[in-house]
């Protein structure tokens, strides 16, 4: 029997459970394990509200509504930005110890060769992303820090395209780590042993760990634990590369929308990114 997910907490308004990273939130073409929303259908027996998304390799904690009242409550909530979401990254270089914050637009990179890919630029969507860099990380491979992250927006990318813009892209970004073409290699299963060695992990290094908010005349909040090889690295032990259980076949997400055959510029993966 395949496991659905974890769950945090449900009652009667709200299911908050821990998305693994990898699975990609909305549905998709394949079999009804393959997004996150169709194993919370299967578990509730209908269709449930999704308030908020993550990034397909982003895991954490996801909250769902059961019900048309506490979906309306909680989009409420999250349009009026009184949503906290807490997140843990770990960023290659030895970033500056301490808190920090980054006011910076985010729009669409229209000279990369990946369609979803965003950038820093003037004339994009506000965005802004505080941090606190915790502590440093001596590995083998170099030097790497643990970054608590708050987002106080929530665009496509935000976290990610953020701290790599200031020079510390998360471990095992593949779209934003230094080198689109590793993305490329990725969505048609070809990445190969020394775009893994660079990686160094098969997800990139980002979990929605907290997430809190007020309810109910109180306030409610979940914690997720990040996952072994997030912490692993962390620690400083070995990460030996693991296929992703959850990978799309290899060229599935090479069709345009209006389903002429890709290129160079038209990769599009499914619509499952947004904050961080």
């Amino acid at each position: 029997m395949v496991s659905l997910f974890e769950i945090l907490h449900e009652d009667a308004d709200l299911l908050v459970l821990r998305k693994p990273a990898g699975l990609v939130c909305h549905p998709t073409k394949g079999d009804v394990y393959s997004s996150l929303v169709s194993r919370v259908r299967i578990h509730l027996g209908f269709e449930p509200h999704m308030i908020h998304r993550l990034d397909r390799e982003t895991g954490g904690v996801m909250v769902f509504a059961k019900t048309d009242e506490a979906g309306a409550e909680l989009r409420a909530l999250w349009a009026a930005g009184l949503v906290t979401k807490e997140y843990i990254a770990l960023v290659r270089g030895r970033m500056p110890l301490g808190d920090g914050a980054m006011d910076a637009p985010l729009g669409r990179e229209v000279t990369s060769a990946v369609a979803i890919k965003d950038c820093v630029r003037p004339d994009g969507s506000s965005a802004r992303t505080r941090w606190r860099c915790e502590r440093h990380i001596e590995r083998e491979e170099g030097v790497y820090s643990r970054v608590r992250v708050w987002l106080d927006t929530g665009r496509k990318h935000q976290i990610r395209i953020h701290l790599a813009h200031l020079g510390y892209p998360i471990v095992g970004d593949k779209l934003y780590g230094g080198d689109e073409r590793i993305y490329l290699e990725f969505v048609v299963g070809r990445l190969t042993e020394a775009q893994q060695r660079f990686l160094h992990v098969p997800y990139h290094a980002l979990h929605a760990e907290r997430l809190w908010f007020p309810w109910k005349g109180g306030e409610s909040g979940f914690v997720a634990a990040p996952e072994p090889w997030f912490t692993d690295f962390a620690s400083g032990r070995p990460v030996p590369w693991f296929a992703d259980p959850f990978a799309p076949p290899p060229g599935s997400r090479m069709a345009r929308p209006d389903g002429a055959s890709a290129g160079v510029g038209a990769i599009v993966p499914g619509s499952d990114a947004q904050e961080g």
